[in-house]
């Protein structure tokens, strides 16, 4: 079942929705609103409980830049406690995981939800990450090695696609080695754990038959302590329709298998130099995805969305979108018009359905801040992406902007440590 169908079955009732934890629109101008929200993450993070949360996006959380930015900056403010979900081996070109190394045979066969990845039909079923990796022969590996001791791990997670001709996988942590059989009577999405008893800097994964595997994600954390997991998970290009690709099946079972205790929708920044956007199909397409991920998560966990940055364009057809009148910054490069129309939708939709929002676009300064961004180093030359130096200095700025809100929130309270008991369902492999 596609989130797509997902997606209907949310319009014709058959999924109960939560009740907006703010339903009325409060005309919120800030840069962070709706932030008494976050009331769940702050009172975790004030008892010194782990929090992980997951940010999905297009290419500008595929890269890393904000999110990484971020997890820096929470980790030298509650420590790090794992680096969470990745894709796994190399799904295109460019690849980026920040704090750890992917690597990866061959062999493995990519299918995607947006690009040359994507199959319109007979396509693996895609599930959080955006992408399925698949093998068929004994022998293939993936890697995942940490860069930082502050992501070691004694946590692995891998979820994938279960059938009766399925293979199996071996696990290599550190010393220790672990089969997940994917063989099963019916198909379908299933997470497998494993609890490693040191932490380890690295993990291997091999095929041991000549027999079809699928992964969709793996994810590596600690069992036992305190601090924080950013997770990225972006497709370079992709637009929120095309999320509706993902599998409902698969994203239950990841949801129920990583537990995020935050989760961060980033679109818009595709959509913003889309001119042939509907920004009415837009807006409904918003409000169901953001009903479907409701119906997957607890009612205690907030979804938070990012407004697009600010990003520049010399095309006048994309900075006059949505009859806007075209905002000339310098040297000709103009603001794309959609880019504000996603803008105050997401932050409209976001008071009215009760999610948290913060203004990526205002957080950079002026509406021509992204050419001041590129002077100074801090984003790429096509004025859309940013370099390393820029996604510390606006990770900083969010981090800054959730901080004082967890203050206001109010801190304090007594230190847990440990993960919760694992009454999730996932197969525990020890």
């Amino acid at each position: 079942m596609s989130v797509m169908l997902a997606i209907l079955a949310l319009a014709l009732g058959i999924f109960s929705i939560p009740a907006s934890a703010s339903p009325v629109a409060n005309q919120c101008e800030e840069r962070l609103c709706q932030a008494d929200l976050l009331a769940p993450v702050a009172q975790k993070l004030n008892e010194n409980r782990p929090i992980h949360i997951m940010m999905i996006g297009d290419s500008l959380t595929a890269g890393d830049a904000l999110s990484h930015g971020w997890r820096e900056a929470f980790d030298s403010l509650y420590g790090s406690f794992g680096r969470g979900v990745v894709d796994g081996a190399r799904p295109y070109a460019g690849y980026l995981t920040w704090g750890m190394n992917s690597t990866a045979s061959p062999g493995w066969l990519v299918n995607g939800i947006f690009g040359k990845a994507w199959q319109s039909a007979g396509g693996l079923p895609v599930g959080l990450s955006g992408y399925t990796k698949s093998a068929n022969a004994a022998g293939e590996w993936m890697t995942l090695t940490a860069e930082d001791p502050r992501y070691s791990f004694d946590r692995f997670v891998l979820c994938g696609q279960t059938e009766p001709i399925a293979g199996s996988l071996q696990v290599a942590i550190g010393n220790e080695t672990h089969v997940f059989a994917l063989q099963s009577d019916t198909a379908g999405a299933q997470c497998m754990e494993t609890r490693a008893l040191q932490t380890a800097g690295s993990v291997t994964i091999q095929t041991l038959e000549d027999k079809p595997v699928t992964i969709n994600s793996i994810g590596t954390f600690r069992v036992a302590g305190a601090g924080v997991t950013i997770s990225n998970l972006g497709v370079p290009g992709s637009q929120l329709v095309h999320a509706n690709r993902k599998d409902a099946a698969t994203v239950s079972a990841e949801l129920n298998a990583y537990r995020p205790d935050m989760v961060v929708i980033a679109f818009g920044t595709n959509e913003g130099f889309n001119s042939g956007l509907d920004i009415k199909a837009y807006e409904a397409n918003l409000r169901n995805y953001i009903q479907f991920m409701r119906s997957q998560l607890p009612s205690t966990v907030p979804l938070m969305l990012i407004g697009p940055p600010n990003a520049l364009t010399r095309n006048k057809a994309i900075a006059q979108a949505g009859q806007i009148a075209p905002f000339v910054c310098e040297t000709g490069l103009m603001v794309p018009g959609n880019i504000q129309h996603v803008n105050a939708v997401q932050r409209l939709v976001a008071e009215e359905m009760g999610l948290v929002f913060w203004d990526w676009s205002m957080a950079m300064g002026t509406q021509c801040a992204m050419y001041e961004w590129r002077a100074a180093g801090l984003a790429a030359q096509d004025a859309i992406h940013f370099k390393k130096a820029g996604g510390k200095r606006i990770g900083e700025i969010l981090t800054a902007d959730l901080r004082d809100a967890f203050r206001k929130i109010g801190e304090g309270g007594q230190a847990q440590t440990g993960l919760p008991a694992n009454d999730t369902g996932v197969q525990i492999i020890r």
